[in-house]
């Protein structure tokens, strides 16, 4: 009898363990697992920006840049800008899709697209370990030569 007891202690601990590291916020009573997830922007938060007079960044998600028309966010070393500063850049992916968060500089005034600093990828395959209503958390360092940001994504299973 003792090995059935040790196999249901360790299933039932890597069970527990893949649901913590998937979210940390799980809701209560959530039982259906989630067939698509909103993914939105978090938080980009500016280590250390490139130009001695800060940075002038935005958010490029599926060819659409936030915020939109001639706008971006201004930011310093030390400085965080949460969802809201860029216009809440937000959408909607499958269990077999993906959504590419790109940061980018710009130069005013003409702000256009700028450039590429990094990118963060959220994944179907994630979205796939959900249940309805749960969160998990996606974010990545973006390095570069004089830059270092730290971008966090938010994915809800829907």
């Amino acid at each position: 009898m003792r090995p059935h007891k040790l196999i249901l202690t360790l299933a039932l601990t890597a069970g527990l363990t893949v649901s913590t590291a998937v979210s940390s916020a799980s809701p209560a009573g959530a039982t259906s697992t989630a067939t698509t997830c909103r993914v939105k922007l978090n938080y980009v938060d500016a280590y250390d920006v490139e130009e001695n007079n800060g940075d002038e960044i935005r958010i490029d998600l599926a060819g659409y840049m936030y915020p939109s028309g001639n706008q971006y966010v201004a930011v310093n070393n030390g400085d965080r800008a949460y969802s809201g500063n860029f216009a809440n850049p937000t959408t909607t992916i499958g269990t077999t899709g993906s959504a590419l968060f790109s940061l980018r500089e710009v130069t005013p005034p003409a702000v256009g697209q700028g450039d590429e600093l990094g990118s963060v990828t959220a994944r179907g395959s994630t979205c796939a370990t959900l249940a309805t209503g749960q969160v998990a958390n996606i974010s990545k360092h973006i390095f570069g030569t004089g830059y270092w940001y730290y971008m966090s994504l938010v994915m809800t299973g829907l």
